[in-house]
């Protein structure tokens, strides 16, 4: 769910702009509501930290969120932990509140690019001058993701919050091609945390998958 972000292949600071133009609303930022009404209103949840975030995602379903009026609905922070279903965007604007609540600077970012099809929706915050990239949906995972996974995460439009202002930014298409030298570490460390998963999931996959499709399961 969480990993190291590689500086020289993640434009991470971006450029600063008034507000999104229309080439990123074009590839995906079309917030339902003025982005700093995912800051204001009170949430029933508040993690203390990453774990308690995790375990609460854990009960949330990933589902497409089209609204017949309004095409695709970015729901509140607030109405997502009560539906507990929604897309990309609903699990990360969720995700960066509790970020923010437990006090890292974190963004909220959107792309068009990576496996995931024409647009995704992510959080990355800082820690100790590092700076991670927090993939809410991969809660399954576990709390750390293979930084590997990084690269295929190209920001595009990112939000940030400092308590009283909402500042926006764009970010630069960069290389990720990593060194070929680096690339048996980075392999090597997505085999054991993916390996980690299966050997410990395996017996949990017809609990998850039924979480997945039809909610939580029956108490027996």
């Amino acid at each position: 769910m969480i990993a190291e972000i590689f500086p020289q292949f993640y434009d991470t600071e971006g450029r600063k702009v008034l507000r999104p133009g229309t080439t990123q609303r074009r590839k995906g930022f079309r917030p339902t509501y003025p982005m700093g009404r995912n800051l204001t209103h009170p949430l029933k949840h508040s993690s203390a930290d990453f774990k308690e975030m995790r375990k609460f995602l854990y009960t949330c379903r990933a589902v497409d969120m089209h609204h017949d009026k309004v095409g695709d609905y970015w729901q509140p922070p607030e109405e997502f932990e009560v539906s507990r279903k929604g897309d990309c965007a609903d699990f990360g604007l969720w995700a960066w509140r509790q970020v923010l609540s437990m006090g890292y600077p974190a963004r909220f970012v959107t792309s068009s690019a990576g496996k995931f099809g024409e647009g995704h929706a992510w959080v990355t915050f800082e820690k100790d001058g590092k700076s991670y990239l927090l993939e809410p949906q991969r809660k399954y995972l576990g709390l750390k993701m293979p930084r590997i996974s990084t690269l295929r995460y190209h920001p595009e439009t990112s939000v940030a919050w400092d308590g009283k202002k909402i500042s926006y930014y764009v970010h630069e298409k960069r290389n990720t091609d990593p060194p070929l030298n680096s690339l048996p570490t980075l392999v090597w460390e997505w085999i054991l945390i993916w390996g980690r998963f299966w050997i410990r999931g395996l017996p949990r996959i017809p609990k998850a998958l039924y979480r997945q499709f039809f909610g939580q399961p029956p108490s027996l």
